[in-house]
């Protein structure tokens, strides 16, 4: 580090630049270190398992659907199950794929409603208030149509569910790519970089998350917090949920699990689109903590102080240290959730490309979704741009 703090302006930037990277590198190492630590840990079984709802908003079709949300009948538990799809409109492609999963599963109790009303700017949310009118059980487990799970997902969020003062729970999860150049980075952005961020700011109490990968409660809950309606005009609509439940007295749990987001981005310019979105969601959530985050960024950092330092000896070991160690992250969390989301030598393309993503973000006050566009006001609320 000295190398690199030695000379004049630019290789005084060079060593602000280099500086970064190195805490950097101890956060990357920190929050893989803990990753790990943490999906190694065992879940005690629940002493009840409830009936549950499983609510399941659909837009859209996509290659894999089918055997997707089948995976939601497949589930190894030991209490009854409803499964309630929605969609916005009987034309869209998702209703021909729930009907043939109901063909193939006709003992599984599958309700699909079609029903187009809004209730807000948040079109998500609109088709969860129509959903969530036909569930019959009382406790409640919503997640995105991207989202994709293994046999003992539902005893794995009872049992988080369990405990006394837990009025939530949520899931972490991996990505999975469908074999695409896009759709690879960025499942990679996913395992490699949300995930353990993700659990180092649960860990230190840096973050309250809540993610659309699942939120299971209670009908009772969410009535408490106003119902979905509640949330009709939100971006960040998943954390405003968590966030409700903390203010009733409540505990978002986060099980030691993944489940799998499928990243099916055909392109560039729609993983950038989404990327950005997530971004301006998470900034607006948490504006100082997002802008520290700069940090978690260390592959860039170190490369722009090598540019800045003339790729001196010092800055290009930083460099390399620091593509060591990113790398070294990727196989650990291939390792700890059973998922391989990439491969090592897409890391420097990646964490440039999210680099750049982050960057962006901070001029971006519109969002794309569903094939709209959207204004962020300050209060997250979403308004047609």
């Amino acid at each position: 580090m000295t190398g690199l703090l030695a000379g004049g302006p630019l290789a005084l930037l060079a060593g602000l630049f280099g500086l970064m990277s190195f805490v950097g590198l101890a956060y990357v190492i920190a929050a893989t270190t803990l990753s790990v630590r943490f999906l190694a840990r065992r879940q005690a079984a629940p002493g009840h398992y409830p009936p549950m709802t499983l609510i399941k908003p659909l837009h859209g079709a996509y290659p894999a659907m089918g055997e997707v949300l089948e995976g939601f009948c497949d589930q190894d538990y030991p209490a009854k199950v409803q499964i309630v799809f929605g969609v916005s409109d009987g034309d869209d492609p998702a209703v021909a794929v729930v009907e043939a999963l109901c063909a193939r599963r006709p003992e599984a109790d599958i309700v699909l409603v079609v029903d187009g009303t809004q209730h807000g700017s948040n079109r998500k949310v609109s088709n969860l208030i129509n959903i969530a009118a036909r569930a019959r059980h009382g406790v409640l487990v919503l997640s995105d149509a991207d989202i994709a799970v293994a046999p003992d997902y539902l005893r794995r969020v009872a049992a988080g569910l369990a405990p006394y003062g837990v009025g939530a729970v949520s899931c972490l999860y991996v990505g999975q790519d469908d074999g695409s150049l896009w759709s690879r980075l960025g499942a990679m952005a996913l395992t490699y970089g949300f995930l353990p961020n993700a659990v180092l700011g649960k860990t230190l109490g840096l973050a309250d998350p809540c993610f659309g990968s699942t939120i299971a409660l209670s009908a009772s809950t969410l009535a408490e917090i106003g119902g979905f309606q509640a949330f009709a005009d939100h971006l960040a609509d998943d954390y405003e949920i968590g966030r409700a439940v903390r203010a009733r007295g409540l505990a978002v749990a986060i099980p030691p699990m993944v489940v799998s987001h499928l990243c099916l981005e055909a392109g560039g310019g729609a993983l950038v689109d989404h990327e950005l979105r997530w971004g301006r969601t998470v900034r607006q959530i948490d504006p100082g903590g997002y802008a520290g985050s700069v940090i978690t960024y260390p592959l860039p950092l170190a490369l722009i102080a090598a540019t800045l330092a003339g790729f001196s000896i010092p800055a290009i070991a930083l460099f390399l240290t620091a593509l060591g160690v990113r790398i070294g992250c990727k196989f650990a969390m291939d390792r700890a959730t059973g998922a391989r989301s990439g491969v090592w030598w897409m890391i420097p393309a990646r964490d440039i490309l999210s680099f750049g993503v982050f960057i962006a973000s901070f001029a971006v006050n519109t969002v794309g979704w569903q094939g709209r566009r959207f204004r962020v006001g300050r209060d997250g609320v979403l308004s047609h741009s």
